[in-house]
């Protein structure tokens, strides 16, 4: 058997062989073409050599650097236009023309450069094939100097404009370290001196110093306080009060008005007019006295008040000299500690200042070290452009070409041997043979259609369907174009193909497949052939089968089975599906088979097929026959298969080689999957089998009434 590659290719080529003959005469007539033509003019063939050169001597390392890449030159650098354009007005022809005919080999790129460019040119005049060649390698070393010296002149270029950025970088850099010095390196210098350390000290010792004295004075004040009896504000206010004169005068006149009171007052009464005087003559000193205290305390407006208050101002401003004088001694005391205590303060906020300066000394030392450092690199940055410079000025002197010349152009007659006539038929009659094949293989592919049974086999597996049988195409002549070949003999040697499929349909099904429904895609599938042969291997296995062709859009094929249809029955299709005996024949030919033909074509035959009438039909065919076939229209055109479907019990799709689309069978196949339609399988017709022909066996009649229990299995399509 031929695998299935080669069976595709047969079916392609039955079909598209004229087209395939016409590619292949194309082209073997294009190869008598040309090998037909006459032989070209002899042409002549420079050839000649470019090498890279160094100066003898460098003393720049720009110099060398420019020389190094000068010897990396792409093939698009050999045909700049430039030079080509150049090079054909010099010799007078097209530079179209000099680029197509000129061939350069460039050696294999190195890391040192270097080696020898082939130069090749093609002309049919001798003299002009080396003028060509010579032209363009001076052209071409000319090139490479230029190159050279515009290489130079860039580099110099962007020197120059990068050296004011990085001087201006350099002096930016260098102001902000003297701006800094300026701020913090005496800081800095006297941490390291070992000066702000040594501050820190000297201050802590003045604050103990301090803090004695304090505390020595602190002891003067307590022994003055228990001597006196006064604080340091009492004391300080009555020594203010006993030293002014004009409160001691005051007191001395209230004295001395108080001393004549008390001596008149045993001679005179209170109310005596020299009593009252004297009264008045007191009270006017007391309220003189009073504002002079004030005054003393508060300081007349010009010095700071005095602390406290005056009351009992008589009692604090009569100190004896002695006492005023502790008093005196005690109020200094207390000015010289507050003195000390400021000392002391600042003396803290001082060493506290010198340790927070000394605490930030590392960051300063570090900041001051990242100027330094940017100085450093911005001036080797300056450094090395200026030296760069220097350089590259002086590799002016040193820029020459990269290319010279290693080898003249030398010219040599371009022969070609004569094309021979069967040489060139010969190989196109070869590519016409693989050109005509393959336009048939990739018009075949292009069709989507299955070609062989194993493309319908391995679509089945990737869908996971079953497979549940393949019928042969059955082939009889002299049939009329409506009538099927339908096997209805009984030694016919199809019927072992159908009776196989019956079979295995009963092991997949069971005895609850009672109403099977057989659908395809589109026409000319077989889908009434299968429907036919699956019916005659059902009855003659002693099952009474009944054939309902559901498919109202066709005429009926039961001619097929010698039975004659009923042409009125597309008139009023409800009345012929409402009585049983008018619609159901028995074929003749076949015991225990019966049909129902179509009624078809018929107006609305999706309104029949809902109608009661069809549901009493089918129920009613149900209870009567072993096995229901229902024959129903394509699924690409109606939807009448899922209307019918219902009534079913499991549906079967069928196929063809080289009839079944495959995106439509595959769409199918999921459609019946995802409603759920219970597919049972698939079945292939007219598949690709060797039927042999036997001799007629006398006719037995197959009685299978017992049902038989037969283990499920899937069938795969291997």
């Amino acid at each position: 058997m031929a695998p299935p590659i080669v069976k595709r290719y047969l079916i392609a080529f039955a079909k598209y062989k004229w087209i395939g003959c016409a590619s292949f005469g194309l082209i073997v007539i294009g190869s008598t073409f040309m090998a037909m033509q006459p032989a070209p003019p002899p042409s002549y063939l420079g050839e000649s050599a470019l090498s890279y050169t160094r100066p003898p001597v460098s003393f720049s390392v720009t110099g060398t650097e420019i020389q190094q890449q000068g010897q990396q030159l792409s093939k698009g650098t050999f045909l700049s236009s430039a030079v080509i354009e150049a090079v054909a007005e010099k010799v007078g022809r097209k530079p179209q023309e000099i680029a197509r005919n000129l061939n350069i080999n460039l050696p294999p790129p190195t890391d040192g450069g270097g080696g020898t460019i082939g130069l090749k040119y093609k002309d049919s005049d001798r003299k002009r094939a080396g003028l060509t060649l010579q032209i363009y390698m001076q052209a071409m070393v000319k090139l490479s100097q230029e190159m050279n010296t515009r290489r130079l002149k860039v580099i110099i270029d962007n020197i120059d404009q990068r050296l004011p950025l990085v001087q201006k970088e350099l002096q930016a850099a260098e102001r902000k370290l003297e701006i800094y010095d300026r701020l913090e390196r005496p800081a800095i210098l006297a941490a390291e001196n070992g000066i702000l350390l040594n501050a820190v000290t000297n201050s802590q010792a003045q604050q103990r110093q301090l803090q004695l004295t304090l505390s020595g004075i602190d002891a003067q004040i307590r022994s003055l306080q228990e001597k006196l009896g006064l604080d340091v504000e009492r004391a300080y206010i009555s020594s203010a009060l006993s030293a002014d004169p004009i409160i001691a005068n005051l007191r001395s006149q209230i004295y001395q008005a108080e001393t004549q009171m008390q001596v008149l007052h045993r001679d005179l009464r209170p109310d005596h007019p020299t009593m009252i005087q004297l009264r008045r003559q007191k009270e006017a000193y007391e309220q003189l006295f009073q504002q002079r205290a004030e005054e003393v305390v508060g300081g007349a407006g010009v010095a700071s008040p005095l602390p406290g208050n005056i009351k009992g101002i008589r009692s604090q401003s009569n100190l004896d000299p002695a006492r005023q004088q502790l008093a005196n001694q005690l109020v200094a005391l207390q000015t010289q500690k507050e003195t000390l205590q400021r000392q002391l303060e600042m003396q803290v906020q001082e060493e506290a200042k010198l340790r927070k300066q000394y605490s930030l000394i590392p960051n300063k030392q570090l900041e001051r070290s990242r100027l330094e450092q940017q100085i450093a690199l911005n001036r080797a940055v300056y450094d090395q452009i200026q030296a760069k410079l220097a350089d590259a000025k002086a590799a002016e002197a040193e820029t020459v070409s990269s290319l010279d010349i290693a080898r003249p152009p030398s010219v040599i007659v371009d022969a070609k041997p004569p094309t021979s006539l069967v040489t060139t038929l010969g190989v196109g009659v070869f590519f016409g043979l693989i050109v005509g094949g393959g336009v048939i293989f990739l018009l075949g592919s292009l069709e989507g259609t299955f070609k062989t049974k194993e493309d319908i086999r391995e679509s089945l597996k990737q869908k996971e369907v079953i497979l549940l049988g393949e019928l042969p195409l059955v082939v009889e002549e002299d049939l009329e174009p409506d009538i099927l070949p339908i096997a209805l003999e009984a030694n016919s040697p199809y019927l072992e193909y159908c009776e196989r499929l019956r079979s295995t349909l009963r092991r997949i099904g069971g005895q609850d497949v009672k109403v099977v429904l057989l659908c395809s895609t589109s026409s000319s599938e077989g889908k009434t052939f299968s429907a036919y042969h699956l019916g005659i291997a059902a009855a003659r296995a002693g099952k009474r089968t009944l054939i309902i062709e559901t498919d109202l859009r066709s005429p009926s094929r039961c001619e097929s089975l010698k039975v004659t249809p009923n042409n009125e029955a597309s008139i009023e299709p409800l009345r012929y599906y409402g009585s049983l005996s008018e619609c159901i024949r028995l074929v003749p030919d076949v015991e225990n088979l019966y049909i129902i033909p179509s009624a078809g074509p018929v107006r609305q035959p999706a309104a029949v097929l809902e109608s009661s009438e069809i549901k009493r039909l089918m129920e009613d065919a149900r209870q009567r026959y072993d096995l229901v076939i229902l024959d129903t229209h394509t699924l690409t055109f109606s939807n009448d298969a899922l209307l019918i479907q219902p009534y079913s019990d499991g549906t079967i799709i069928v196929a063809r080689p080289n009839y079944t689309e495959e995106n439509l069978f595959s769409e199918a196949i999921d459609q019946l999957q995802e409603s759920e339609m219970g597919l049972l399988g698939a079945i292939i017709n007219a598949a690709d089998i060797t039927v042999s022909l036997r001799e007629p066996t006398p006719e037995v009649e197959i009685v299978d009434d017992s049902p038989v229990e037969e283990p499920e299995e899937q069938l795969t399509t291997q």
